[in-house]
């Protein structure tokens, strides 16, 4: 296990200083105050839509996005409460009205009393390299598989059994087996069905920078699943072609919407610009409230894209943990059927596990085709805020 970092940047050798700097990279990234609406010289200014108010959904808890409330359902698990039989204490960058009532629910059926500490992945990323072996956790549930692969390489992570890793394909997995996705979510081209015509649509987010698209695509470039897509686009393309990429979409007029991937597709039904780059399920998010007639529609790139990453929620137990055992049972139950179809029906997630099916509108995750590479490398979250920064984003 990484020493614990102490307070006192001066006093540290220069390894840890650079651990320091890359876990508040991930703080920052997750943590980024949007921009909606506020002034200030900027490359690019936040576009007029993006200052409506942002719409839920299943991110970090410290996005003003992430504050759905599961529509009722029928109970999660079935069967009477369990004896009580201890306590586990989980960290968790996802947020609590969206998790809450499902480990709700895990507390009643398990008999497992799980206190839940929620903030956003990367506060709770840097706080776990803080406390080391003196943290009250045994497990981190991360909205981000980068945050994840960043703590398995400082040696927060015990390994897992091998029969928990088998429930969920290798793409979606650490591959020396110390954290596992639970659930996965895939990038799109959200479009206006009214005004784009299918033949239109890009294979690749390439050819966003040609004339037909000018002015006409949102982003979100302070959003943390903006920050995860470019990191991939670098180590798919590098970094000198991902900077020539968003200053060709800088120059060609592409919106800015802050931190909120709700305002894009808000807009995009609203006719203000016909196509944006968001998570697949903000269709569904801000389509529930805008009814059947809501003309948006998602678009996949084409495989193998940068456009095509698909990123995953997960989970890992610490090395460190007080009640290791509890925290594996934690992670079997969210991997078990009845939590992995809470995550397809409440937050339109792809489920990870075999034999439950994505909503019937979404292409199964094996044919969206996601680039290949192992999802711990977004760790370098770091060198794309350096980025954004340089190009004028944020």
């Amino acid at each position: 296990m990484g020493p614990v970092i102490e307070h006192g940047i001066g006093n540290e050798p220069s390894g840890t200083r650079l651990r320091r700097r890359r876990v508040l990279g991930w703080a920052a990234g997750a943590l980024a105050v949007p921009v909606l609406g506020r002034g200030g010289t900027r490359a690019q200014e936040a576009s007029p839509a993006a200052g409506q108010t942002p719409e839920p959904s299943p991110e970090t808890s410290a996005s003003p996005e992430g504050s759905a409330t599961p529509a009722s359902r029928e109970p999660i698990f079935s069967g009477t409460p369990a004896a009580r039989r201890g306590a586990v204490t989980v960290y968790s960058g996802r947020s609590e009205n969206l998790v809450g009532p499902l480990f709700s629910a895990l507390n009643a059926a398990s008999g497992i009393d799980i206190e839940v500490r929620y903030a956003g992945t990367g506060e709770l990323a840097a706080t776990l390299l803080e406390e080391g072996a003196n943290s009250p956790a045994s497990a981190f549930f991360a909205q981000d598989a980068g945050a994840l692969g960043l703590l398995a390489l400082e040696g927060l992570f015990a390994p897992l059994p091998q029969a928990i890793l088998d429930r969920v394909p290798e793409t979606y997995r650490s591959p020396e087996g110390l954290w596992v996705g639970v659930t996965a979510r895939a990038r799109v081209l959200a479009y206006n069905t009214g005004s784009v015509d299918e033949a239109e649509l890009p294979a690749s987010v390439n050819d966003l920078t040609g004339e037909r698209w000018t002015g006409t695509v949102g982003w979100a470039p302070e959003n943390a699943s903006f920050q995860a897509f470019i990191t991939a686009f670098r180590l798919i393309e590098g970094d000198d072609v991902a900077r020539q990429w968003l200053e060709a979409m800088i120059a060609n007029g592409v919106q800015n919407f802050g931190d909120s991937n709700a305002a894009i597709v808000r807009a995009i039904g609203a006719g203000e610009i016909e196509a944006g780059l968001v998570n697949h399920y903000y269709l569904y998010a801000v389509g529930r409230e805008e009814g059947a007639d809501f003309p948006v529609a998602n678009h996949f790139f084409a495989p193998g894209d940068p456009g095509s990453l698909v990123n995953v929620a997960g989970y890992g137990v610490l090395a460190d943990a007080p009640e290791p055992e509890l925290a594996l049972e934690v992670l079997e139950a969210l991997l078990g059927d009845e939590s992995q179809r809470y995550f397809t029906e409440e937050t339109s997630e792809y489920a990870l596990v075999e034999g439950v099916e994505p909503l019937a509108s979404l292409p199964p995750l094996a044919e969206i085709g996601a680039p290949d590479l192992d999802l711990s490398d977004l760790a370098d979250l770091q060198g794309t805020l350096d980025l954004l920064a340089e190009v004028g984003l944020i």
